[in-house]
């Protein structure tokens, strides 16, 4: 029988983590003799932990709050995307060399493809509400596909004007207050906040003046319907919630590690939903 291969989760805390739920479907599903499990590692502790990448089966790991930074800079060797973002949440070993990935590109992109099709022909400009580690995920994304003009708005300017510093050309700063006068030209409009999530502010905003055949998507996953996905709805608007983004970056990671590209079924979706609406939430 060959050995066991096993990856996981960090973060600290983890226990609300749904990444077991998706790669333990996965792995059922292509019977696979593999394991995922969480592991709740403090901030001190975490470059100690990291050395297990490659020993006693561990084929590698996701990263979630607060080590995505802290990964990037462990790292030997890193994809385009987690050089562009400065942030890694997916791990394993190339050889010797640690490496990383930062799947919440493809993940955000991937959602967008699914349930937008066609979006790219629409979109010429984008504004991005926060200024995050998930903002800069969205922001390279869609910097990837060409898009002409991309607004970003966060109520603390001086760190959206960090995020245009590093992406320069086509990326904007503005603030909050500012947001009512970009929604006229606004043809996707995305929130990387955690507003309006279970337990946290809403996310409060007229969402009125904004174009009428616009797409709005919202990376928040609990509820599954955010108040801004509610309201864009009202107005027979495109919308794009955030499950689709948190299982489609789960799928590269789940290839490097176990040797099969997984789908995204309709069962695994339910399966995630019934999960979420029980109570779960995070990665």
């Amino acid at each position: 029988m060959n050995a066991i291969r096993r990856a996981g989760v960090c973060g600290w805390p983890i226990a609300h983590s749904r990444s077991p739920l998706i790669h333990g479907y996965w792995l059922k599903r292509y019977g696979i003799n593999g394991a995922y499990e969480r592991f709740g590692v403090p901030p001190l502790a975490f470059a100690e932990f990291v050395a297990s990448v490659g020993a006693d089966g561990f084929v590698g790991f996701n990263v979630t709050v607060p080590h995505k930074e802290t990964a990037y800079a462990a790292c030997e060797k890193l994809s385009e995307a987690a050089q562009a973002t400065g942030a890694v949440n997916t791990l394993w070993r190339d050889g010797a060399a640690l490496s990383g990935d930062n799947t919440d590109v493809e993940g955000f992109l991937g959602s967008l493809d699914a349930e937008a099709p066609g979006w790219r022909d629409r979109v010429f400009r984008a504004t991005v509400l926060g200024a995050g580690g998930a903002a800069r995920a969205v922001v390279y994304g869609l910097k990837m596909r060409g898009v002409e003009e991309i607004v970003i708005v966060n109520r603390t300017k001086a760190r959206a004007e960090a995020l245009v510093a590093r992406f320069g050309p086509t990326t904007r700063a503005t603030a909050w207050g500012k947001l009512s006068a970009e929604l006229p030209q606004t043809d996707l409009l995305i929130n990387t906040t955690t507003l309006g999530m279970v337990g946290q502010p809403p996310l409060d905003f007229d969402l009125a003046p904004l174009k009428a055949k616009a797409t709005v998507a919202d990376i928040v996953y609990t509820p599954l319907a955010t108040r801004l996905l509610e309201a864009a709805r009202k107005r027979n608007l495109v919308t794009v919630g955030g499950l689709g983004m948190l299982l489609r970056q789960a799928a590269p990671g789940f290839a490097l590690w176990f040797g099969r590209t997984p789908e995204i079924t309709k069962e695994l979706r339910k399966l995630a939903e019934a999960d979420l609406r029980a109570g779960g939430s995070g990665r």
